[in-house]
């Protein structure tokens, strides 16, 4: 996308995982202020990639409970998504016990009008077959 044909999304600002794991985690009393100022002030722009890899980093760096800090990050008022809709569906099924990647993938492609979507994970197999797209395994 050239400089010129800038699509606008109505915010200013999009914001790295690192300022989501500052906000989330305090684990640097500067920047965690910093960030937490900012969320006061400006609507931030949150692109999908960045909420995924915030989750792995929650979850795995600092062993929290990711899709709940996520889940609750996600709802500040100044918070704009990417893809509102696959956040809620990988929220949703991550209180139902799966892993929040697997399901903002499967989000995508419900959203992309797929028919199926094919794994070789059997856990993302038992996805309620009342979510679509249905999962297979390959």
């Amino acid at each position: 996308m050239t400089r010129g044909s800038r699509k606008t999304i109505g915010v200013v600002i999009a914001i790295d995982t690192n300022l989501i794991v500052r906000a989330l985690t305090g684990d640097d009393a500067e920047q965690s202020a910093r960030v937490r100022a900012l969320l006061g002030e400006e609507d931030l722009f949150v692109p999908t990639t960045v909420l995924l890899e915030a989750e792995w980093v929650l979850r795995t760096v600092y062993r929290l409970d990711a899709s709940r800090a996520i889940e609750a990050f996600v709802g500040l008022p100044r918070i704009r998504l990417e893809h509102p809709q696959y956040v809620s569906h990988a929220l949703k099924l991550a209180r139902a016990g799966f892993d929040f990647a697997d399901a903002l993938h499967h989000a995508a492609a419900g959203a992309a009008g797929c028919d199926s979507f094919l794994t070789f994970d059997r856990e993302l197999a038992k996805l309620p077959q009342t979510e679509a797209p249905p999962v297979r395994l390959l």
